[in-house]
């Protein structure tokens, strides 16, 4: 067990907390320094990390190359679930213990992904700016309405990773009446019923109204939304990705609303954050984009906060858990 003294180092924490939560409890643990954002480069990386045996990150990459010029570390806590920003192989080499946050989003991810596609069938923001401009005042009728509206009860909804997140997602669904078709490597028989089942990736793809993205970014996964997956796809469909950016070919995305294959897209990741000026998808027709918000709502990032805490109090203690 470390002394209580031990140097702790967290990379980037302004987006877990910005002001609103607290870092005492990490705090007990040790000598902690918390920066706001750390530049991504190795020397900075690698000065603001020093002679700390613990490290705290959540965007900020921790290669192969960093691991080696730093003897210390002997512990890297992610502040996420997924953990792509650590070499892990060059961490379990060195000894290393590397921890993620699991299933402390689940219900705010599941909740937003219904923002979008609300969003997307209503236009309630445009709709409020409408009126805000005075087209209501100066109609005709005592209801108007400037894009088609869309009525979930009926249609088919396609999630492709059933995890925790596909399958609070396909269970908000249902309530609203919708049909789930769900693709994963593994399956859950529970899922099995009259309105839900497992299916194939081309069956999801032809047969589904809208297709959810819940799944983690691999190999296998990577690209899975491009124009040979979107041929396969109904015309008018509608794409939401709240998982990974990477997911998406997002030129060819990009092309299908263009051409309105894609009804309507809405993503909350894109393949490189911060957005870049020439993100194809920024200039697609009816294109939603937010900016990585769907884990980011008070109550989550608490959970998050308190499952970090406990992840290196257990390594602390000589017992880590949601090692990975």
């Amino acid at each position: 067990m470390m002394e209580n003294k031990t140097k702790i180092v967290v990379l980037d924490g302004y987006t877990l907390n910005p002001g609103d939560l607290s870092w005492e409890k990490m705090a007990q643990l040790g000598a902690l320094t918390v920066y706001d954002r750390t530049e991504k480069t190795i020397e900075a990386i690698l000065r603001a990390i020093g002679d700390a045996p613990v490290v705290i990150t959540n965007k900020t990459p921790i290669t192969a190359d960093m691991i080696h010029n730093l003897p210390e570390i002997r512990y890297i806590g992610v502040l996420a679930t997924g953990y792509n920003v650590v070499d892990v192989e060059a961490a379990r080499e060195r000894g290393i213990v590397v921890t993620n946050i699991p299933d402390y989003s689940t219900a705010s991810v599941a909740q937003f992904t219904f923002a979008l596609l609300l969003e997307m069938c209503h236009h309630a923001g445009a709709h409020n700016d409408a009126v805000k401009s005075g087209q209501w005042t100066n109609s005709k009728d005592f209801s108007f309405w400037n894009y088609p509206l869309i009525e979930l009860a009926g249609k088919t909804l396609g999630v492709i990773g059933f995890g925790r997140i596909g399958k609070a997602v396909a269970q908000i669904a249902q309530i609203f009446g919708m049909r789930v078709l769900a693709f994963n490597r593994n399956r859950d028989e529970k899922l099995l019923s009259d309105n839900g089942r497992y299916v194939s990736l081309d069956e999801l793809l032809a047969t589904s109204d809208v297709i959810s993205l819940h799944c983690p970014l691999t190999r296998e996964t990577e690209g899975i939304i491009n124009r040979e997956t979107i041929g396969k796809m109904k015309d008018g469909v509608m794409i939401i990705n709240t998982a990974r950016g990477g997911l998406v070919n997002e030129e060819d995305l990009s092309q299908a609303l263009n051409c309105g294959k894609v009804a309507r897209a809405a993503v909350d990741v894109v393949s490189v954050e911060p957005v870049l000026e020439d993100n194809p998808l920024l200039k697609a027709k009816n294109c939603l984009i937010t900016p990585h918000i769907a884990w980011a709502p008070k109550e989550a990032r608490e959970r998050l906060m308190d499952i970090a805490v406990g992840n290196l109090s257990a390594f602390l203690s000589g017992a880590p858990v949601n090692m990975v």
